[in-house]
């Protein structure tokens, strides 16, 4: 495995990755392999659209998605 060394961060941002870490319980370490991992390797539209689908308010009913079992016409040929 490789090694990712990042110096010179703000200590605003260390703190937030190890309030982040101890959120997901991992450690600091962990977190940062996880938020490099989705940020560059997950499709971002993926996760766009399942965010979308989930945002959807849940209204209406069953029956107003049924589909109607009309007959079919009759067609001369």
């Amino acid at each position: 495995m490789s090694q990712l060394i990042v110096r010179n961060l703000e200590p605003e941002v260390v703190s937030a990755l190890q309030r982040r870490a101890a959120e997901h319980g991992r450690s600091a370490e962990a977190e940062h392999r996880e938020i490099l991992r989705r940020a560059l390797l997950i499709d971002p539209k993926a996760d766009a659209f399942k965010a979308w689908l989930l945002a959807m308010p849940n209204l209406g009913e069953d029956a107003d998605f049924e589909r109607s079992v009309d007959l079919p016409r009759d067609v001369d040929l």
